[in-house]
């Protein structure tokens, strides 16, 4: 079978290349025309040696996902559904905005979380994606897209929020961040790179270890009765010892802060006593909140906050000192939003309670 070139970080291309009787320099000429130039056809390579070509075509390929399905809302937001084989599809969201293109990526086909309030976790859980998959998700928006009039590819800030919890698929997840961080693949910083976990203690530390990038914790709850609730891995790992992990990953994050996302629930957690009980829960955590307004799909058993709710809710916490912002909604009319994202995943796991046994 031929080694699909994108399933290899910058260390493990290297380390390829010298099995195949190769220099290093082979290694990072290759990664330049995969992800600076987007190029997939060996062919074209025009600095390697023809037999080098040759010899690539016949063990190597670089292969994507393929696109089953494109949709562009009316903000300009794009989706696509990528076909990653068994019956299995992910989304992938660009977000288009000022001087920036943000791109949604997912890690996992389904979600064995089962967080109340999002769509993925419906659908249960498939598998964990390769690191192909998951960079590849990155060099098919670029590609699709095209390189801006700079000569610079639109994709600058990627956020690991799409389908999945990242952190339950660590290997995949931090092989595909190296190819985003390495000057010779995407070149990103680690300040635009961001992780979102619903609270995976242990794997946060090794990220902080391994390749931290920019942190965001699904929150969502105030407090350990609520958020086992919404968030049922907080059973496993309850709110004092998420805020602990988050302090030390602070210790070697690229930023100073973590970002707390919430949703906005009506009646649920959106009402002045559970701001007033998050300024207490992260007091010793440098933070900043993104409060998100629900996103709806069919048989969604909750209903988004009002906006003066928000807005009120937003104004405790900014009295407190926390830097707190209302996240815009982007893609909605095409189902992009965040906790929207559905895909199609053929579902083999018994959800929460496999998750848990798999994070012990």
């Amino acid at each position: 079978m031929k080694q699909n070139l994108l399933d290899l970080e910058p260390a493990a291309m290297t380390a390829w290349f010298a099995e195949h009787g190769e220099k290093p320099f082979r290694a990072k000429q290759v990664l330049r025309w995969i992800y600076k130039n987007g190029e997939s056809d060996f062919d074209a390579m025009s600095d390697l040696a023809i037999s080098l070509r040759d010899k690539l075509k016949q063990i190597a390929c670089i292969q994507t996902p393929k696109v089953m399905r494109e949709e562009t809302a009316t903000d300009g937001t794009r989706k696509w559904l990528l076909d990653v084989g068994t019956g299995n599809a992910v989304e992938t969201v660009f977000i288009p905005e000022e001087g920036r293109g943000t791109l949604c990526v997912s890690t996992q086909a389904g979600c064995a979380l089962d967080c109340a309030f999002c769509s993925t976790g419906k659908q249960g859980f498939n598998r964990n994606l390769s690191t192909a998959e998951i960079i590849g998700q990155v060099w098919w928006a670029n590609h699709e897209l095209g390189k801006n009039e700079d000569g610079n590819w639109p994709v600058t800030n990627v956020v690991m929020m799409g389908m999945g919890e990242p952190l339950l698929n660590f290997d995949s997840t931090v092989s595909a961040l190296r190819l985003m961080l390495d000057d010779h693949c995407y070149g990103l910083s680690r300040r635009r790179v961001t992780v979102s976990t619903s609270g995976v203690v242990p794997a946060m530390d090794r990220l902080r270890d391994e390749c931290p990038v920019a942190l965001a914790i699904s929150l969502h709850a105030p407090n350990d009765e609520l958020r086992n609730v919404l968030v049922p891995i907080n059973q496993k790992y309850p709110l004092q010892e998420l805020m602990a992990a988050c302090l030390r990953y602070l210790e070697k994050a690229p930023r100073d802060f973590v970002t707390f996302e919430y949703v906005m629930l009506a009646g649920v957690n959106d009402r002045p006593q559970d701001a007033r009980e998050l300024i207490e829960l992260v007091r010793d955590v440098p933070c900043k909140f993104n409060l998100i307004p629900f996103n709806p799909f069919p048989q969604a058993p909750y209903r988004r906050s009002d906006m003066e709710t928000v807005k009120n809710f937003r104004d405790i916490l900014m009295q407190a000192n926390i830097v707190t912002t209302i996240r815009k909604v982007r893609g909605d009319d095409i189902a992009a939003a965040c906790g929207q994202l559905a895909g199609q995943v053929q579902d083999r796991s018994k959800r929460t309670l496999r998750i848990m046994e798999a994070s012990r």
